[in-house]
């Protein structure tokens, strides 16, 4: 599995609550929460994301409560990859359940810039800014998680009887 698309970067702390509003959870459609994803921190995200773009953040990103429509409204929104120096502990269990993939890469997040074409190898954990030419080792995602993320999340994973 690979992902390649442009940056968008944010810092440390980015709270559930920045990811996706409280005032919109009272939906549930993932193409709802997506039509206000990051709105609060960056007004132009869902105007200027595209399917594959790649999110990378500081440390302790999804922080604050642990609502799932976090990483659904990221995923929802095209985003496909979350790259962070740390991320909160629910957050990563809640976006690996949706199917969104995540890594953790200290280096990698602080020395990928807004707007850069990164692509990653979810294989090997290879993360590459094809803008310039810089490379740094992630973790590889181990093959019954890249299994969950290909059947688009746990339950559909459980469901296809693939388990």
């Amino acid at each position: 599995m690979k992902a390649k698309g442009s940056v968008f970067k944010y810092g440390d702390n980015v709270d559930t609550d920045v990811i996706i509003p409280a005032r919109y959870l009272n939906s549930s459609d993932p193409g709802e929460l997506a039509l206000h994803c990051m709105e609060d921190i960056d007004r132009e995200f869902i105007h200027k994301v595209k399917k594959g773009d790649i999110m990378v953040a500081n440390k302790n990103f999804g922080c604050g409560s642990s609502r799932e429509h976090a990483p659904i409204a990221i995923k929802a929104a095209g985003v496909g990859c979350v790259i962070a120096e740390t991320f909160a502990r629910i957050f990563y269990r809640n976006a690996i359940n949706i199917g969104l993939p995540i890594i953790e890469c200290p280096q990698a997040a602080r020395e990928i810039s807004e707007g850069d074409c990164v692509e990653i190898d979810f294989d090997s954990g290879l993360i590459v800014d094809v803008t310039t030419g810089k490379s740094w080792q992630g973790q590889a995602f181990p093959e019954f998680m890249q299994r969950i993320i290909q059947a688009e999340g746990l339950i559909n994973y459980i469901n296809s009887g693939k388990s």
